[in-house]
């Protein structure tokens, strides 16, 4: 029985093992794809979006939500959810100033 490995032989082992890798770097490139909610083959149309997220302790979060074309900020602990800003009006896209202006 002859063992000797020739060049073609190891050109084809090459080739078939970068192939393979290929292969299964497309296939995680696609699932990561998937994972989002984007479809390969449409537009995102999610009209619900999470911009930020800040950890304030182990279970309690803010996060920064956009719905349509508003923002609004919610605090979440793994009993609620509460909206820390009021829901804007339609025309406007950010939260409102946390500045004051006292007027006498």
């Amino acid at each position: 029985m002859n063992s000797v490995w020739t060049l073609g032989d190891w050109l084809q082992y090459l080739f078939s093992f970068i192939f393979v890798i290929g292969l299964l770097l497309t296939l995680l490139w696609t699932l990561r794809k998937l994972q989002g909610g984007a479809s390969l083959l449409r537009k995102n149309t999610q009209r619900l979006q999470t911009l930020e997220t800040l950890s304030v302790g182990t279970r309690q979060k803010i996060m920064l939500i956009r719905v349509d074309d508003r923002e609004i900020l919610v605090g979440v602990t793994a009993q609620q959810m509460t909206v820390l800003t009021p829901w804007p009006e339609a025309g406007g896209t950010a939260a409102p100033s946390p500045e004051k202006t006292n007027t006498p």
